[in-house]
């Protein structure tokens, strides 16, 4: 996939595509069905399927550093969400006070007309751009009449009776409500970064945890949840995480941090995707660090429990008989977390948990 960052860079080359406008943030199933839509006349006129998307997005310019709009996906991690469904190109334009008075003519005739030749577009019946949104469906379809590119509507994509949007993904998260965030996206909620060294709390406290910076103004999860973290040589590895600003220890900056359940080894400097699958709780102020030692070893018991009702955890054994305590003494091994090698001998239920882990 070719990433163009910012309309300067659009070369001749770029000019001839199928394309669709949006934000984009979630990439949720509503998103790959308008993605889908732009396939056939794709394949018909063979030219590249475009994304046009916006950086920050235009509800984060508008908001200010006050009030930003919690925001589903980074850049980056929206371009791996969108390569993964195999588009070709994207271009990410600044939104900032000249795009945002630019006229929507000019937007139709300098940018989709004259440098991007547009054959085909698909958009929302309800997208509006242009200087205090004066475009909409009705004049790109004239100036496609006009210009030769055909204009399509992607209608609403339904869940339950109801319109799949970010906001619905947004509040489904508000309120801990991660199989319908599932439903809605197609796929686990995740957030992807790279492991950073912290002030080694969490291993004082007998709970390593990897740190990961969130790297947005606002974070659409807060609480502790039971996640699955991979990455370079790790697949699906159990684990609990907080995001949030740990206030028991005077946090300061919102970040996400996770420990991987009976996990050796090195993650610094590795980027990894952690995916949200059960809320447990809020995140709370512990009047102290033994209080909060305890609260995260409830922690992980709940996370154990819900992994092992699920089979991506085995259960402990049995407790020994008084017979068995009196022979050798062998302790029963801890409960094997799920990877790649215990998953052939002890192949879990095919679930939509499972089967939505990869997909995007």
């Amino acid at each position: 996939m070719e990433f163009i960052r910012g309309q300067h860079n659009l070369r001749p080359r770029h000019h001839g595509c199928v394309a669709t406008i949006g934000n984009f943030d979630g990439v949720h199933l509503g998103h790959q069905a308008i993605l889908t839509q732009l396939a056939e006349p794709a394949g018909q006129l063979r030219l590249p399927r475009l994304v046009i998307t916006f950086e920050p997005q235009p509800q984060e310019f508008f908001a200010g550093p006050a009030a930003p709009p919690a925001r589903l996906m980074r850049l980056r991690e929206k371009l791996l969400a969108l390569n993964g469904l195999g588009i070709e190109r994207v271009l990410c334009l600044k939104f900032d006070q000249r795009l945002a008075a630019m006229p929507a003519e000019t937007f139709i005739e300098d940018l989709l007309v004259r440098q991007l030749g547009i054959r085909s577009l698909v958009i929302g019946d309800d997208f509006r751009f242009g200087h205090r949104r004066t475009g909409d469906f009705a004049m790109l379809v004239a100036a496609g009449q006009q210009h030769g590119f055909a204009v399509a509507d992607s209608h609403s994509y339904m869940v339950d009776g109801e319109r799949v949007s970010s906001t619905r993904i947004r509040q489904a998260l508000g309120w801990g409500d991660l199989e319908l965030t599932m439903q809605l996206l197609g796929r686990p909620y995740d957030m992807c970064g790279r492991v950073a060294h912290g002030d080694q709390r969490g291993r004082t406290l007998g709970f390593p945890t990897a740190n990961i910076h969130l790297h947005r103004r606002a974070t659409p999860v807060y609480g502790v949840y039971v996640v699955l973290i991979s990455g370079p040589g790790l697949k699906l590895w159990p684990g609990v995480a907080n995001v949030g600003r740990r206030p028991t220890v005077q946090g300061v900056r919102e970040q996400l941090e996770v420990h991987l359940l009976d996990f050796q080894g090195d993650l610094y400097g590795k980027h990894v995707r952690v995916d949200f699958l059960h809320y447990l709780r809020p995140e709370q102020r512990f009047g102290s660090l033994d209080a909060l030692r305890q609260q995260i070893q409830r922690d992980e018991q709940d996370a154990r429990n819900w992994f092992v009702a699920r089979g991506i955890l085995q259960a402990p054994p049995s407790p020994p008989t008084p017979l068995l305590q009196a022979g050798k003494g062998v302790n029963p091994s801890p409960p094997a977390p799920f990877s790649q090698k215990n998953k052939e001998a002890n192949p879990p239920p095919s679930t939509p948990l499972l089967q939505g882990q990869r997909g995007v």
